[in-house]
């Protein structure tokens, strides 16, 4: 036998496994080896380049809106928010429609207002008493009787405010104060030894049954005769 034709056969015989299949010219196939254990995975390839932007698709179908679902429940209400600021002032609107008359009125009485109002005159020639009231006893007015003229002391009927005035002719030196309920409210003074005339006045506010008189001190030359008259008055000016 050719020795290159023994070569080959004893490389077929060890190359089996690889040259399984293969046919030759110089012997049998041999059988199917086992087959082998699969490889592991190769790694991702990179990524390829970005590829031409592809052309717009169709518009879509429009949807339709669904009925409107029932009214929920209100929420917890929340905690007061801050005050804002003031915002600026609005425009001055338009002046509104005048209004239609309206219907006349009740007539009023006026013989139910409340009144109180007094005036007198002092009378005699005698100078009065110190540190009591003066008796104005020539009632020129007091149609309410609120003036008592045997004492020359005013009583108040009707809570309010009340003006008091006097205007006294003393021909000496003369000094009076205003008193109330035994409390000194106003005092006035003119000193002289000839015939003149002082005066004062002073609003107060009354309760009912108070008392308002008029007092001389010391000096008490107060006048009550013709033509040198001194007289005392009060009025309310408004009731509370």
């Amino acid at each position: 036998m050719d020795p290159k034709c023994i070569s080959l056969m004893l490389l077929l015989t060890v190359l089996g496994p690889s040259v399984q299949g293969l046919e030759t010219n110089f012997g049998i196939p041999g059988t199917h080896g086992i087959p082998g254990i699969p490889g592991i995975p190769g790694k991702d390839g990179r990524d390829g380049t970005k590829g031409a932007k592809g052309e717009a698709g169709p518009p879509g179908l429009a949807l339709t809106l669904g009925e409107m679902g029932e009214k929920g429940d209100p929420g917890i209400t929340g905690p007061t928010g801050k005050r804002g600021r003031r915002g600026s002032a609005g425009d001055i609107g338009d002046p509104g429609n005048v209004g239609g008359k309206g219907e006349m009125g009740r007539s009023g009485d006026h013989k139910s207002t409340l009144k109180s109002a007094f005036s007198a005159k002092r009378g005699g020639h005698a100078y009065p008493p110190r540190d009591i009231p003066i008796r104005f006893s020539k009632v020129i007015s007091n149609d309410q009787n609120h003036y008592d003229s045997n004492t020359g002391v005013f009583t108040c009927n009707i809570t309010g405010y009340y003006y008091f005035v006097y205007h006294a002719t003393s021909d000496n030196n003369l000094c009076i104060s205003l008193n109330m309920n035994r409390v000194k409210k106003a005092g006035f003074c003119n000193h002289g030894n000839f015939d003149q005339v002082s005066s004062g006045g002073i609003v107060l506010h009354l309760q009912v049954n108070d008392k308002v008189w008029l007092e001389p001190t010391d000096y008490n030359a107060v006048m009550g005769k013709e033509d040198h008259d001194s007289v005392f008055s009060g009025f309310l000016l408004f009731p509370d």
